[in-house]
Order: structure tokens, then C-alpha cells, then sequence
């Protein structure tokens, strides 16, 4: 628990860095996104270490219906990760396509994990997340909506996030976590 914990701490500070200590961040150019980047690598490797490594009691039982629900939000969460770097219309949906993701993502996997270590990882992920959006806003002020583009690009995002739910899926089945019910 103690490597799952820091490794959480460690992905929290790296991607704070920048935006709660901008001027310390300033003064580092362009090795503090090194610095920043080691930090958040080190605490990934320690929370995927850490998570794997836990043998922690359940604080609830994830509901019948959560698994479904999962894979559905799994496949939300793939393209809104997408859609930050997507050059069709639905760019112009959401300020933070890739935190909302990261949020999808964590609240999905809370709906089928509910052990201690999957409450402190998926939980201080979503956490994260809706921090960062906070601290974003509360920082650069109004959003400019970025044009819409092409509806292709669109369709390439959804053929995109169709390909990796499979291959993310093989992965976890890989791993032993079938992620389909029955």
C-alpha cells in the first residue's frame, strides 16, 4: 500500500508542478517537463507496482450491473481521450476531453473494484482529475472553443477508440480480469 500511495503522490505532484509553482517551473525551462515527466513515470511505475502488489480487504461490494455499465464507460473514456487531439467536431464539445476521460475511467473501474487499493488508485485518479480541471480553469480563465472540424475526423476518432477498446481488453484479459461479463 505504501508504493500505491506514493506512487499516487508522486503523479499528483508531477502534473501540479507546472500549474501550482509556475514561476519555479519557469525558471527550470525546459528540463522542469523532464523533471515533470520523471516524476509522473515514477509514480505510474509505482502505482501499477503498488496496485499489483496489494492484498487489501473490500469496502463495498460493486453492484451486479457494474461491469456492463464498465465497458461502456470504457469505451467513453477511450474517446474522450481522443478527442483532445481529434480534428473533427467533437473537439469543440469539452475544455478537458482527456481529464474528463481520465474521470470516466476511474469512476468506471469503481464500479467493479471495490477493494482498498482500487478505492486509492481509481478514487485519486478521479480526484486528480477534477483538481486539475479546477486549477486549469481557475488559472487560464474563459475557454476559447476551437473550431469544429470535419465530421471524418469524427469517424476516424471512433474507429480509433474501437481498435484500442479491443486491444485494451485483450490486455486485460492477458492479465487475467476478463472484462466481459458471462
Amino acid at each position: 500500500m505504501t508504493l500505491l500511495s506514493l506512487g499516487t503522490a508522486l503523479w499528483y505532484i508531477g502534473h501540479f508542478f507546472k500549474r501550482l509553482l509556475p514561476e519555479a517551473r519557469e525558471r527550470l525551462g525546459d528540463p522542469g517537463k523532464g523533471i515533470a515527466a520523471v516524476i509522473i513515470l515514477a509514480g505510474l511505475v509505482l502505482m501499477v507496482i503498488g496496485y499489483r502488489g496489494a492484498s487489501t480487504g473490500f469496502l463495498y461490494a460493486p453492484p451486479f450491473w457494474g461491469q456492463h455499465l464498465n465497458n461502456l464507460l470504457m469505451l467513453v473514456a477511450i474517446i474522450l481521450f481522443g478527442m483532445g487531439s481529434s480534428k473533427g467536431r467533437m473537439r469543440a464539445w469539452l475544455r478537458h476531453p482527456m481529464l474528463t476521460g481520465a474521470l470516466v475511467w476511474a469512476v468506471a473501474h469503481l464500479l467493479v473494484r471495490g477493494d482498498f487499493a482500487s478505492v486509492l488508485l481509481f478514487g485519486g485518479i478521479a480526484v486528480w482529475a477534477v483538481l486539475e480541471m479546477v486549477v486549469i480553469n481557475a488559472k487560464e480563465g474563459p475557454w476559447e472553443r476551437p473550431e469544429p472540424g470535419p465530421i471524418g475526423g469524427d469517424i476516424r476518432l471512433i474507429v480509433i477508440s474501437l481498435v484500442l477498446y479491443a486491444i485494451i481488453a485483450a490486455i486485460h484479459t492477458w492479465l487475467g480480469y476478463y472484462p466481459f461479463p458471462g
